[in-house]
């Protein structure tokens, strides 16, 4: 597979002279550790932000955003940014909505690992909205098929991403106390679907809160920040390089990961044999119930003529 060339990261000139300096601070310190590139994997639902969060964090509107619940089963692809920075290369990979009709779509989940082919993820961002209140069925099927697809140890390398993060909590409640609640109830569901054990790597996660309104705050700097006061993109980009420096492994897409069977289908080949043994059972138990029936004496009134 032929490398994509990366475009100088112009984009960063556009962030508060604050956020500039976080971000080179948090690049020099992956040089240091001899990392000179990085590459991030998005995933989530259509309409949480994706693609809105991808163009955030490069400064620049590089990527389409998709209509809240489009879905093309023929389109779009993934697509991935590369840009350059003193000698540091960023890859971000925006993919499509993988759901239809309240459903993960096999084929397009597919379409977006053929994609990943011989490349490495070394963060994968799992994007889900902070204002959604209701954790569904489809959420859980939704980490499964991801566990199932690239393997339990992807969610090692992984974070939330809760988009909409400027929201005003229902009465009652405080912002830091819907956050917790609202992280809380995501990550319980990431454990479960992964089969993540509570003493594992993964199930320490981390959670990062994104708002890419036009309309977010600002801090005094110029920062875009949350009603708790962090400035997110530079705090999205730490969570990342704390990611990388955790001690796992980057993910390989090779060819065996694409093509590892698929759990829910391990069954489907002994289906015959099966059908076959409980036909084959029928017609002994048939058969024995008819020759128990042959062999008992008539009553004298069958007898009769």
């Amino acid at each position: 597979m032929a490398a994509q060339l990366a475009r100088e990261w112009t984009g960063i000139q556009q962030f508060p002279t604050a956020t500039q300096n976080k971000l080179f601070e948090l690049l020099a310190k992956l040089k240091q550790e001899n990392v000179d590139s990085l590459t991030i994997l998005v995933l989530g639902k259509g309409g949480v932000g994706k693609s809105s969060t991808v163009n955030s964090v490069i400064g620049e509107r590089v990527v389409a955003v998709t209509p809240l619940g489009a879905f093309q089963s023929e389109g779009p692809r993934p697509v991935m940014v590369s840009r350059s920075r003193a000698g540091f290369t960023l890859n971000i990979i925006d993919t499509p909505n993988f759901i239809e009709g309240g459903y993960v779509n096999d084929r397009a989940l597919h379409m977006i690992k053929s994609f990943l082919l011989n490349r490495t993820v070394d963060v994968l961002l799992y994007v889900d909205r902070l204002d959604d209140y209701r954790i569904e069925t489809l959420d859980r099927q939704i980490i499964k098929a991801l566990t199932d697809g690239f393997g339990k140890a992807i969610w090692n390398r992984a974070a939330v991403v809760l988009t909409h993060g400027q929201l005003s909590p229902p009465d009652g409640l405080s912002y830091e106390e819907f956050v917790a609640k609202r992280s809380e109830a995501l990550l319980k569901v990431i454990r479960q679907g992964a089969r993540i054990k509570r003493d594992s790597l993964a199930s320490s996660m981390p959670i990062v809160l994104v708002e890419n309104s036009g309309r977010c705050i600002k801090n005094d700097g110029g920062e875009k920040v949350l009603p708790d006061g962090v400035a997110w993109i530079p705090n999205l980009f730490k969570v990342v390089i704390d990611i990388v420096s955790n001690g796992s492994s980057a993910i390989l897409v090779n060819k065996r990961l694409i093509e590892r069977p698929d759990p829910n289908q391990r069954g489907k080949y002994w289906m015959p044999v099966i059908l076959a043994a409980q036909f084959l059972l029928w017609k002994y138990v048939r058969g024995s119930i008819k020759q128990d029936v042959a062999k008992e004496p008539k009553p004298k009134w069958e007898l009769r003529d």
